[in-house]
């Protein structure tokens, strides 16, 4: 991984300011569990809301976790005044998601002017251990003086 330095000497504040007004993540009960240039960890307790039929943590979910933590890894890197859209990911399931906690591990692999890829590992613990169940690469565009696209 390349050692990234962040541009806005507030970025964690910054972070924290806009995960907090995510309405799904509240909805889903995560939580920030760290942020740092180019890496971003989230942490989702298992619960019947994110459940699917089989008692696994469900893959939209799953999905979203990963999203979310490979976005932010990407927004630690940007501008006080920018905003951050996803513009594709894809996601390969790796294992059921059975367990207590989903955990998802962001980091950038590569960030340019207007355009980011970052790559989350999603792993659920189970009885104290850790099983990867999930890898997602994705593309994030940097918004640049939009109103309506800040935080």
């Amino acid at each position: 991984m390349t050692d990234f330095i962040a541009q806005d000497p507030n970025f964690q504040v910054r972070i924290k300011k806009s995960f907090h007004a995510q309405g799904l993540m509240g909805h889903l009960g995560a939580g920030l569990v760290s942020v740092s240039p180019g890496t971003c960890e989230i942490e989702l307790p298992f619960s019947d809301a994110v459940s699917q039929q089989h008692g696994f943590f469900h893959g939209g979910v799953i999905g979203t976790i990963a999203d979310t933590a490979g976005g932010y890894a990407a927004f630690t890197l940007m501008d006080a005044d920018d905003g951050i859209l996803t513009v594709e990911y894809k996601i390969n399931m790796m294992a059921p998601a059975s367990g207590e906690l989903l955990i998802g591990r962001g980091q950038v692999l590569r960030s340019g002017r207007t355009l980011t890829v970052s790559q989350a590992e999603v792993s659920v613990v189970k009885d104290g251990k850790e099983t990867v169940c999930a890898a997602m690469q994705q593309t994030l565009m940097r918004i640049v003086g939009r109103a309506d696209v800040f935080g």
